[in-house]
């Protein structure tokens, strides 16, 4: 048998009731968020200090659930490290950001993010349980100045309805599942009436912060709008409790698929070994690993910052290495709004017109015999099946035939070098025949 995870309370907790503990509503009215609360569960260090007492900071609230997790004598707990602020928080780096996934740019009403062709993200607070020091948000998350008012939820909707390419809508702030539960239902019955819309997905850390909240009565009212899907953000073994695993126990048995996100972090879970044991442990508690983020841009990430190369690293580390249910993809979100680009280790060595080689998480070689006889004509048809949206096809666009060219903004102004229009310059000389006609020989 597996060990059992563990259940934890610090000492200054240890009077307080089991009711009241175990109750989400006093662990939010009892978050501790200054320097003076915080020391009475672990003793600061001078850069903690500082950063608590400065004006201006990015806002620190801390359940005596997730507190209580922390080891009060190793001042880089990896636990503390996410939660309690340290004056590396103020120092600027080379392409810090405020909004450094572009989210605002790519927002068609407030709080509504449609950058992908099928899916959008859709912001429905701005308050969350605890606040992660490395927040991507940071710009509104924790701000009650910046929280959504009911107009601009109605807009969501209203464009939502209007916009029947979008299946798939993901919520999040914020943290929904610190909604007043009477909300959250309105919004989840909201979603379902629309008839496009196929899948709700919730990013939540309220069961990794508070997994009290997670109750069977949550849990019976998030079952009445399957399918929906939820994804978690665990960052550290330590975070898996004896409570966290009760609460995915509770999901997982109304029907809800559990995902990880993680974010890379520098001194935290930047370690193969670390990664390794989170992975094994989060497939323990029926929770599939999902992703793994390089850390954003954001102001006051910097010194959680790790080269990309050790994401790739922790990859090498994990396929082959360990079931592959178990292994996430490692993300750069990228910088301006290119959106979430998976980078691995590179296991295709070469490539003839026959043949490709390969190898594995060892180092084995192999060659994979390429079918001769294969031809585009095979392809199989997509009759009755809905086309993507057009206009985001990308590379894709350019191997179905759209396209012949992916040109940089302002390519074509560029080397026209302000030139004139004369008898030479005729557009047809560049357009292949066929392309650019949106449609497929495949087809």
């Amino acid at each position: 048998m597996p060990t059992p995870f563990e259940s934890k309370r610090a000492p200054i907790y240890k009077d307080v009731p089991d009711e009241k503990w175990n109750d989400w509503r006093w662990q939010l009215s009892n978050r501790l968020n200054t320097a003076e609360d915080i020391e009475k569960v672990i003793p600061l260090t001078d850069s903690e200090r500082k950063a608590l007492q400065t004006q201006g900071l990015f806002r620190v609230d801390v359940t005596p659930y997730f507190i209580s997790l922390i080891d009060p004598n190793d001042p880089d707990d990896p636990t503390r490290m996410q939660i309690i602020p340290r004056a590396e928080e103020m120092q600027a780096f080379t392409a810090m950001m405020e909004d450094s996934l572009a989210e605002d740019k790519h927002s068609p009403v407030p709080g509504l993010v449609h950058r992908y062709p099928d899916r959008v993200l859709m912001l429905v607070t701005t308050q969350c349980a605890s606040y992660c020091r490395y927040c991507t948000r940071s710009r509104i998350v924790g701000d009650p100045g910046q929280t959504f008012k009911r107009e601009e939820f109605e807009m969501q909707i209203e464009y939502l309805k209007n916009t029947p390419q979008v299946r798939d809508v993901l919520l999040s702030g914020g943290d929904p599942l610190v909604l007043a539960p009477k909300i959250l239902e309105e919004l989840l019955s909201r979603l379902r009436e629309i008839p496009h819309i196929e899948i709700i997905r919730i990013g939540s850390r309220v069961p990794v912060f508070m997994p009290m909240r997670v109750t069977q009565e949550l849990c019976d009212v998030l079952a009445k709008y399957h399918p929906l899907w939820m994804n978690i953000h665990v960052n550290h073994p330590n975070e898996i409790t004896k409570e966290l695993e009760e609460a995915c126990d509770r999901l997982t048995r109304v029907g809800i698929q559990l995902g990880n996100q993680s974010v890379l972090l520098a001194g935290v879970n930047d370690n193969i070994h670390i990664q390794r044991e989170l992975v094994h442990k989060l497939v323990r508690i029926r929770v599939r690993p999902y992703y793994l983020y390089q850390c954003d841009l954001v102001e006051g990430a910097g010194h959680f910052r790790t080269p990309v190369a050790k994401g790739i690293e922790i990859m090498e580390g994990l396929r082959g290495h360990t079931s592959g249910y178990a292994v996430p993809q490692f993300i750069v979100d990228a910088p301006g709004g290119g959106g979430k680009i998976p980078v691995m280790p590179n296991y295709m060595i070469s490539m003839s017109d026959h043949k490709i080689i390969l190898r594995n998480y060892e180092g084995y070689i192999t060659t994979y015999e390429e079918p001769t006889d294969y031809t585009p004509a095979m392809a199989a048809k997509f009759k009755g099946i809905k086309r993507p949206e057009p206009g985001q096809e990308g590379v894709h666009g350019l191997l179905d035939g759209k396209d012949l060219f992916i040109k940089p903004e302002g390519f074509d102004q560029l080397h026209d070098r302000n030139g004139i229009q004369h008898r030479l310059k005729d557009s047809s000389k560049w357009k292949p025949l066929g392309i650019g006609d949106g449609e497929t020989t495949a087809e």
